[in-house]
């Protein structure tokens, strides 16, 4: 369940996109393959009462499971290169987005176990009223850090060389009327090299 193109931003791109790593729903997996066997094995005896235990069986192994399994299949994280995004919920639906330029600090965590796995927990710092955000069960959370940092680096270039461009495309736009109003009279020579130094000045 790829996240939808339509809701990104006119050039936005989506770096990586993943679900919580498989170790989240190992209870689930275990509890299914357990409740597998036993199903197998009330079949070949193929005793009169083993379709009620087997119906029974079935209901449990939803109970336990099905909300496992949704949710980490529903659950989805996108890093893109304006933001990231948390997806969660198949009918109702919740989500949080962090631009990538009021993130200041990722952090990573791994126990002995999850590393065995590579699996692990983000914690990310952010300006304003973000706070801090903790993601649990995160793949090979150091290469997620990693990309977070890189794609934080590369929009923070972005908005510094837009702001530069806009400030030169604003100067030359200046520039020109300062011209104009030189060649229609309404400026001194004087006049108009002061404006124009002014404007060289602060570019």
């Amino acid at each position: 369940m790829a996240y939808p193109e339509k809701l990104l931003s006119p050039g936005e791109e989506i770096q990586s996109e993943f679900r919580p790593h498989w170790s989240g729903i190992l209870k689930e997996g275990i509890l299914s393959i357990l409740a597998l066997a036993v199903i197998v094995f009330l079949a070949i005896r193929g005793d009169s009462w083993a379709l009620w235990v087997i119906g029974a069986l079935v209901i449990l192994w939803l109970v336990l499971t099905a909300r496992g399994f949704i949710r980490w299949f529903t659950t989805l994280h996108v890093i893109t290169t304006e933001r990231l995004i948390h997806r969660v919920g198949l009918l109702s639906k919740q989500g949080k987005e962090l631009p990538l330029e009021v993130i200041n600090d990722v952090a990573f965590k791994q126990s002995a176990w999850e590393r065995i796995f590579g699996t692990g927990d983000l914690l990310i710092e952010s300006a304003g009223t973000h706070g801090q955000t903790h993601y649990t069960d995160i793949p090979d959370p150091e290469a997620i850090q990693s990309l977070i940092y890189q794609a934080r680096e590369d929009r923070q270039h972005s908005l510094q060389s837009g702001g530069r461009a806009a400030a030169a495309e604003s100067s030359a736009s200046q520039l020109a009327t300062l011209s104009r109003l030189h060649d229609e009279g309404k400026l001194s020579d004087a006049e108009f090299e002061a404006e124009k130094q002014k404007l060289i000045e602060g570019v």
